[in-house]
């Protein structure tokens, strides 16, 4: 995994992304399995840092304040995906698309390289964070499509741009039941505990 930070500490391996996406499942009395969605999902991470004397009196302060209010960090992206990712710029929009939509369309032009499946991305008019179904390959010449999880909740113009790489800033809240403090683990070496943050929807 590339290296990404929180709060200025080094984020570890393992790293956690969950996706929430509240279902109602049912059983009928055919013994058919029913499901629906209830259209609304949000990520979920969590993960450890490494803590240094420049940074655990940031990681103390940090866990003990400002738990009602949002922060942003970096969406970090699965590995295969940084490897392969070599667009250059932020794309803009070809066509509009409607709230509720799994595609869009982005302009060829406005970009080279490729985009990877599987990459966290977000939209200039939103702090959604939405992941890749497919690859985009801005390498041509026409308008390239990406199919987007989960379905788009804000409608977009042309005049919107995608955000991916370093630009994908995750909005989030620290979960309420991580530690609240930070624990000395040999009287020298400081751990705030497993971090678990919430996208803020």
């Amino acid at each position: 995994m590339a290296t990404y930070y929180f709060d200025g500490a080094e984020i570890l391996a393992p790293f956690t992304v969950r996706s929430n996406e509240p279902m109602f499942d049912v059983d009928t009395v055919s013994l058919k399995k029913q499901r629906a969605s209830q259209n609304v999902q949000r990520w979920e991470l969590s993960f450890n840092i490494l803590t240094t004397k420049d940074t655990e009196i940031e990681s103390l302060v940090n866990t003990v304040q400002n738990m009602d209010v949002t922060s942003t960090m970096i969406m970090p992206q699965l590995p295969a995906v940084s490897k392969s990712t070599t667009i250059t710029a932020n794309p803009t929009l070809q066509t509009v698309a409607a709230a509720g939509a799994s595609s869009i369309f982005a302009d060829h032009t406005s970009a080279n390289g490729l985009l990877p499946k599987g990459s966290f991305i977000k939209f200039n008019n939103s702090n959604k964070i939405y992941i890749t179904t497919n690859d985009a390959n801005f390498n041509q010449s026409s308008a390239v499509s990406i199919g987007i999880y989960p379905k788009l909740r804000t409608s977009l113009t042309t005049s919107n741009s995608i955000l991916c790489g370093s630009s994908a800033i995750l909005t989030y809240y620290r979960s309420i039941d991580n530690i609240q403090g930070i624990t000395f683990t040999d009287g020298i070496l400081s751990n705030p505990g497993t971090i678990d943050l919430i996208e803020a929807v």
